[in-house]
């Protein structure tokens, strides 16, 4: 995951049987977006500690806080290079900086930012963190059966050591950041430097502030050692109430001297540094063993990819029943037009069979006023000098005539011949003009008779 990308981080601490997490948004300023609590076993919210698909493109990063038991510090000053460069230096220093064998532990670096005021130096502060492999995995495990898949392994030491303020050569004591309540953690600072890191055990007998004098004496000794340690240091307590009143009284008698006291980050703040250090860190800094990264991945994208599939075959069924809801709608209106067209059918038949009746009843009254309107056309517009022999109606629209007339008066036949053609009753035209046959008039024996004939049709609507 590019470290760049990451838009939020989840930072879960666990503490016994107490489980808290903070939900930060890291877009510009780290700002806490949410925080939950619950019990070991319990499972966190899944909306919150879970992964979906809007983190393909909205990265988030689950970080877990380990622990601080079986953790090992080391302080190591390396020349200043890329992280990794620096990475090569310390691989090639791990058999002599680990205190466990190196197949039996996981290992971080963590640059320490240099304090306000330091000269500017040619080497880098590292503080080289070591964890058993077991110790981490168990705690994996379970987080796991609470639901949550951890990116990154981080210690809480690591950002209380670098919030503090330095000021002058000291000794900083941090109860609870080495185990439980009875430990401390020692961060000795010379230079505005951080030195080393050393852990402090606050035994539960009458000389505790002998023996805590007899292991700050052993430390100062080494650093003197080590050339580092070269004035008497001053001595600051980081811790809440409860702790002050525990620790500050064995100290101040053991040392004799002063202790200044200083409160500790809050807990949500120590998250928010957190959660910055991680998301602008190089992913390859980290506690968690590849193989458990590798899964955890392999995981997201499997949930990623059977939630997609499982979200097209829920559109698809929501597809098909919106379809069979459309198709089964249909139905029933063809079914209701159906039944309308069942109890009109009857009634629909019957007024066709009138209909029809009643176009042939019509049509006979119209043919038999046409024979008769024929009849007296004719005899409105035939000639004296022509003589009809036969007249013919058929079809009830053709009207065929012929007949004879003397040779001389054969202009009389094209005459009725025109006339009737001009024929109107009511006001229209009578026959068709584009139909029937034109006049043929042929010569009969002797030649003065002229035997004649033509044919009409009535002009007719479609309607009729």
């Amino acid at each position: 995951m590019s470290k760049s990308r990451v838009q939020s981080c989840n930072v879960l601490r666990s503490v016994g049987d107490d489980r808290h997490l903070w939900q930060f948004s890291t877009q510009g300023d780290v700002a806490l977006k949410s925080e939950v609590s619950s019990s070991a076993g319990e499972s966190l919210p899944q909306h919150i500690s879970q992964k979906n698909w809007h983190q393909l493109w909205q990265p988030r990063l689950n970080i877990a806080w380990l622990p601080p038991e079986a953790v090992f510090f080391r302080v190591v000053h390396l020349p200043q290079s890329n992280f990794a460069e620096t990475l090569s230096m310390v691989e090639l220093q791990l058999e002599k900086l680990s205190p466990i064998p190196v197949g039996q532990a996981v290992w971080s670096v963590h640059p320490m930012p240099p304090q306000p005021g330091a000269a500017a130096d040619e080497l880098q502060t590292l503080v080289i963190v070591f964890a058993e492999r077991k110790h981490v995995e168990e705690h994996l495990g379970v987080l796991e059966g609470e639901g949550y898949l951890a990116d990154r392994i981080e210690l809480q030491a690591l950002d209380e050591i670098a919030a503090a303020k330095v000021t002058d050569n000291g000794a900083w004591i941090y109860p609870g950041l080495a185990g439980g309540p009875s430990t401390a953690l020692v961060a000795w600072w010379y230079g505005n430097k951080l030195q080393t890191l050393n852990s402090l055990i606050l035994p539960d007998t009458a000389d505790r502030a002998d023996a805590l004098k007899e292991q700050l004496s052993q430390m100062a000794w080494a650093g003197e050692m080590e050339g580092w340690l070269t004035a008497l240091p001053s001595w600051t307590l980081v811790a809440d109430d409860e702790s002050v009143a525990q620790w500050e009284a064995p100290l101040r008698r053991g040392l004799d001297a002063t202790i200044h006291l200083v409160k500790p980050v809050k807990p949500a703040e120590l998250a928010a540094l957190t959660a910055k250090r991680a998301a602008s860190s190089d992913g390859k800094a980290n506690l968690i063993p590849a193989e458990f990264a590798t899964r955890y991945r392999n995981q997201f994208i499997d949930r990623i990819w059977i939630r997609g599939a499982l979200a097209v075959v829920a559109l698809y069924l929501i597809g098909l029943a919106i379809y069979f809801s459309i198709v089964g709608f249909q139905d029933y209106r063809v079914g209701q037009v159906e039944s309308k067209i069942a109890g009109i059918g009857e009634d629909y038949t019957n007024t066709i069979q009138l209909r029809e009746r009643h176009a042939v009843l019509k049509t006979r009254k119209e043919l038999k006023f046409a024979a008769l309107d024929c009849w007296k056309t004719l005899s409105e517009n035939q000639p004296e000098t022509v003589t009809l022999e036969t007249f013919g109606f058929s079809d009830g629209r053709k009207l065929v005539l012929n007949g004879t007339a003397p040779q001389e008066n054969n202009s009389d036949v094209l005459k009725m011949y025109a006339d009737m053609r001009k024929a109107t009753v009511n006001g229209q035209p009578m026959f068709d003009f584009t139909k029937g046959k034109e006049p043929e008039l042929r010569l009969g024996p002797g030649g003065t008779i002229v035997n004649w004939n033509f044919t009409l049709e009535l002009k007719r609507t479609e309607s009729e």
